[in-house]
């Protein structure tokens, strides 16, 4: 063998070798990516539940209390798998007591219907973290994960009463017998202000809103002594009120002026005095919030929104298939412009009657809102609160075209609006 052949023969040994070297190595190590896990929080959808509201008043001849036990009732006709409970004329001391005794007979949403007696329950949240516990807003906006806070937009609705009282005004006096100086009740009144000096600039009126307050939502007869001065002493011949017994529209009916309802259709849902008395009333459809609260609860959503505050582009349908805004103007069974009353629709302009339908219709497709439109001028006079002084009279706090948190509106709208007297 020549020596070609045996280099040739050499180096393919060699190759042969390597590759079985290679062969024979361990493999290189594989690093498997770790892949992220998402974790879906299952809802554990629920077959039925229990509403139990707390009324801090009486129910029956009430308006506040009144609306808040029908839209309890209205719910459990829509839903045949929740059951309404109720306990009546409950104060802060017996907020707790009540919760914890409605929540072991099977509450699983607590209502508190007033915040002086519903904050309490934000107390015990932690300690029952599957009930909802629910309680109106007045100023404060506390939450927790199940303690929600909610307040319809009643400010639209009276806006629409505003503008219907300015054009029935004959002596340029309006009065409002009102509970006490709070945010809920500042906000509420400056929705009726606005429409009463929107009606006024439009039919070139000069026109006066007068405030006294009673020291409390719910005393019969010093609310009817106040609608009576005002009747008296102030040449009032259009009155609302801002308190929840029915004083007011009697002094209204027995002297003979015109009386705007608040919180409910007293005339259709109680029958009280008639539309020769009654020019118009608010209705709220604390049902519309009550809803959404239940349709979370039944999807066993354990983190649902805690905040609500649902105006007239919120929407609920009965059990009877009526669709329902949170607020609208309603009486005698009837809404909108209809609602009027027989007797004073004839007393009002045409230009008043088109703006209020045109404004009604804009809020419930929720194009148009007055706390936008309007600005905000104080009156230097309101409620001074923790690090937030009433401002001075004449200050712009909020322009035209201009819309404020919610956050703002339901607790730091502490001023009345500009023009607005508010008697001693």
């Amino acid at each position: 063998m020549n020596s070609k052949r045996i280099f040739r023969l050499l180096m393919t040994i060699l190759v042969l070798s390597s590759l079985i070297a290679a062969c024979a190595a361990p493999a290189p190590e594989v690093v498997e990516k770790e892949v992220p896990v998402t974790v879906e929080v299952v809802k554990e959808v629920k077959e039925g539940a229990t509403l139990a509201i707390e009324h801090f008043s009486i129910i029956e001849g009430t308006t506040w209390s009144g609306a808040h036990d029908r839209a309890g009732k209205r719910i459990a006709e829509k839903y045949p798998n929740v059951d309404y409970v109720y306990r009546e004329e409950v104060g802060p001391d017996a907020t707790v007591p009540y919760a914890e005794e409605l929540i072991a007979d099977g509450a699983d949403i607590v209502v508190g219907n007033a915040e002086f007696m519903g904050l309490p329950l934000k107390d015990i949240a932690d300690k029952y973290p599957d009930v909802y516990f629910v309680s109106i807003i007045a100023s404060d906006l506390t939450t927790k994960r199940n303690y929600i806070r909610l307040f319809p937009r009643q400010y639209q609705a009276l806006y629409l009463e505003g503008l219907i009282a300015g054009a029935l005004t004959q002596s340029g006096n309006i009065g409002i017998v009102s509970a006490f100086p709070c945010v809920q009740v500042i906000r509420r009144q400056a929705g009726f202000y606005l429409g009463v000096q929107d009606a006024a600039e439009l039919l070139g009126k000069d026109i006066t809103v007068y405030v006294k307050y009673a020291g409390d939502w719910y005393l019969p007869t010093e609310e009817r002594d106040i609608a009576s001065t005002l009747i008296t002493q102030y040449d009032v011949d259009v009155l609302t009120q801002q308190t929840d017994s029915g004083s007011p529209l009697d002094a209204a009916q027995e002297e003979g002026i015109w009386f705007v309802g608040k919180d409910m259709d007293i005339v259709g849902f109680y029958g009280w005095s008639s539309t020769d008395t009654v020019a118009v009333s608010f209705d709220t459809r604390w049902e519309v919030l009550y809803e959404k609260i239940v349709k979370d609860w039944l999807a066993g959503d354990v983190s649902p929104e805690t905040v609500l505050y649902m105006g007239m582009d919120d929407k609920m349908i009965l059990a009877d298939g009526t669709e329902l805004p949170t607020v609208d103007i309603m009486n005698d069974n009837k809404v909108g412009v209809d609602a009027i009353s027989p007797k004073a629709r004839p007393l009002i302009p045409d230009e008043i009657i088109e703006l209020v339908e045109k404004r009604r219709d804009q809020m419930i497709k929720g194009v148009w809102d007055p706390f936008f439109e309007f600005e905000f001028v104080s009156n230097g006079t309101g409620l001074a609160l923790e690090n937030l002084p009433v401002p001075a009279a004449g200050t712009v706090v909020k322009p035209a075209n201009e819309m404020l948190s919610d956050e703002w509106l339901l607790s730091k709208f502490n001023f009345d609006l500009e023009g607005t007297v508010v008697l001693e």
